[in-house]
């Protein structure tokens, strides 16, 4: 992995007015105990379950704002499907090894994932971003945009998926290091761009090429711009959960 050497805040973005309760569901004891750590210090309330039972038993027990699963947990145990029945609109962050490319499409589009090793400003600022948009007043639905072409800093890429609020984007040949906390995105096809603040960035993994996923927010734009980005994400159809497509 590379290091953070981007401007990214350590501590996390959202500012906090109460302790957000984090159900943490991962089954290396030291992993779970460091991402707590994490936590604490950022003034969240962690609460480490180490198996999926726990983790099933600690979601219905009490209310919880977001739950960090590893991936084998949200899949194989479908601790992602406990947590929506628990509260649709809570957010789930699963923690994994492979690349993100090869989960199921449901989790992709239900979920944020983070591979290992897991980088703090990283962590914190996913887990911040995705209990912004857990609100009602930020909360849009995520659209797979089959690889749409865009512009990132003038640099040929690829839109993943979009949503009225952000977008998740892979940009090849970059280096990891350069890609600013902001910058533009482009798509040629329908004359639209919008500046996005960058919430988590990493280099790709079983890659030919150098590649960087990247998720982003919109950022510090006029309304009219916005509403032309909203428009340009109500055309994309809905992908089929089955086929990602």
């Amino acid at each position: 992995m590379f290091s953070l050497a981007w401007g990214m805040p350590v501590v996390s973005p959202l500012q906090m007015t109460d302790r957000h309760r984090i159900i943490i569901a991962l089954p290396d004891a030291t992993e779970s105990a460091t991402v707590a750590e994490w936590l604490a210090a950022t003034r969240f309330e962690a609460v480490q379950r180490p198996d999926p039972g726990t983790a099933a038993l600690e979601m219905q027990a009490r209310a919880f704002d977001l739950l960090v699963a590893d991936a084998t947990f949200a899949v194989r145990d479908d601790l992602l499907a406990l947590s929506r029945l628990r509260n649709p609109s809570t957010p789930t962050v699963v923690i994994g090894n492979a690349d993100e490319t090869e989960l199921p499409w449901t989790l992709r589009r239900q979920a944020m994932y983070l591979g290992r090793p897991l980088e703090r400003a990283i962590l914190l600022c996913t887990l911040s971003m995705a209990i912004l948009e857990s609100r009602p007043t930020r909360r849009s639905e995520r659209k797979m945009a089959n690889r749409f072409d865009a512009i990132v800093n003038g640099v040929p890429s690829h839109i993943i998926d979009a949503s009225h609020h952000g977008v998740r984007l892979r940009i090849p040949g970059c280096v990891l290091s350069v890609l600013p906390p902001q910058f533009s995105v482009r798509v040629p096809s329908i004359g639209v761009s919008v500046t996005v603040q960058r919430v988590w960035a990493r280099s790709g993994q079983h890659e030919a090429t150098p590649v960087i996923s990247c998720g982003a927010a919109l950022s510090a734009n006029r309304p009219a711009i916005e509403q032309r980005w909203r428009g340009f994400v109500d055309t994309l159809p809905i992908g089929d959960e089955s086929t990602g497509k």
